[in-house]
């Protein structure tokens, strides 16, 4: 998810990829260098697209299919970035994409499905509407500096999403530890989104933290779960909760804030005093992906102004595209004047691109069951 620098994951070294057909493919004792660059397929043939719920408007497939005569399986089955990666990693460890020609997950997991070379090259000059229009702020993140193998999806922020006429006094991640909020707070499933900012609000720089502050922090939210101060760890189902009262305040993602207040006018975002997140989501060509050449036909539409100005209308997330906010900004000013859609300079100053733990696989490993232990129970 964004503009974005990332913590290095550590590999696996023994696997890579070979050349394996039209799609590439997966064998142990190689390594990513001999990553293949995704080709072969038909534009106007097949197409399937893995993504996230409720990520894309009701007409952006149809009208695709019409105008290219392809015909797409669009299924949102990416509902958590490790809980999908559990589930196609067996199919790319062997090549397969399970019929997927593109995937979309945040940032992070782009890289670490990258570098187990699950994940191929792009033809640039298959991609040129998605050249000539990607916005400047995400061409170049840490974890691909190039966009060789990603292309932004949706981008947006993680911070503090709140019922002002409940908690109209939560500015601070720390506030969410306030007793008087006991049983009516929740915080995201996803360690990358809860972690640095719960490091972030104690004065730790969360790009720079250790593999003890990021325990330490993991303890922190261990004890308040130990004492019902947090009442659980969510994905997006955290707007239900809101919405319901049952919970005041929350960790969550901007585009869920804006997509709740259409429905209740008393759930807001509220920009944490020590920043927020920022991440994005990728579209990216797995090994054995059956039509390539239909997911660059993909890419390069939906990153034409007048169809991702659709897409983001219905999302409310930042758009990855340029021109968006000059269409919007004749059809609903509204759209185009939010700072969670279209942020300024000024309301992300004190944000951060997301991080992964620090240190080698052994290290992010023991972070990663130690958060999980806690979200689990």
């Amino acid at each position: 998810m964004k503009l974005l620098l990332l913590a290095a994951l550590a590999l696996v070294a023994s696997m890579a990829l070979v050349a394996c057909g039209g799609g590439g493919g997966i064998s142990e004792g190689t390594n990513n260098d001999n990553v293949t660059t995704a080709e072969g397929g038909d534009p106007a043939g097949n197409l399937t697209i893995s993504n996230w719920p409720l990520y894309i408007d009701g007409k952006t497939i149809d009208n695709f299919d019409k105008e290219t005569g392809a015909t797409t399986k669009y299924t949102e089955d990416v509902n958590d970035n490790n809980e999908f990666f559990g589930k196609v990693q067996p199919l790319l460890s062997q090549g397969e994409s399970g019929g997927r020609d593109i995937v979309v997950v945040t940032d992070w997991m782009a890289e670490k499905m990258y570098k187990l070379g699950f994940v191929q090259n792009l033809d640039k000059k298959k991609i040129a509407t998605v050249e000539k229009n990607l916005i400047p702020s995400l061409q170049s993140p840490t974890f691909d500096p190039e966009r060789n193998y990603s292309v932004p999806w949706q981008s947006g922020m993680t911070g503090l999403v709140v019922r002002k006429d409940l908690a109209p006094d939560v500015t601070s991640i720390n506030d969410l530890f306030d007793p008087k909020y006991k049983g009516k707070v929740t915080m995201l499933s996803e360690m990358r989104d809860t972690v640095p900012l719960v490091m972030a609000a104690d004065g730790i720089d969360p790009k720079e933290a250790t593999t003890q502050q990021w325990l330490d922090a993991i303890d922190k939210l261990k004890e308040n779960v130990d004492n019902g101060q947090i009442r659980r760890f969510t994905g997006n189902d955290f707007v239900q909760d809101l919405a319901k009262g049952d919970v005041v305040a929350a960790i969550g993602w901007s585009g869920d804030a804006v997509q709740a207040q259409a429905d209740n006018e008393d759930i807001t975002y509220v920009q944490p005093e020590q920043g927020c997140s920022i991440w994005s989501d990728n579209m990216m060509i797995p090994v054995g992906a059956p039509n390539a050449e239909a997911a660059y036909e993909f890419m390069n539409y939906v990153y034409e102004p007048e169809v991702q100005a659709k897409i983001t209308e219905y999302v409310n997330y930042v758009s990855p595209v340029s021109g968006v906010k000059e269409i919007l900004q004749k059809s609903d000013p509204s759209i185009a004047d939010n700072e969670l859609i279209f942020p300024s300079s000024e309301f992300t100053k004190n944000c951060f691109a997301q991080v992964s733990p620090p240190g080698n696989e052994a290290d992010v490993k023991e972070v990663e069951q130690a958060f999980q232990d806690v979200v689990t129970g």
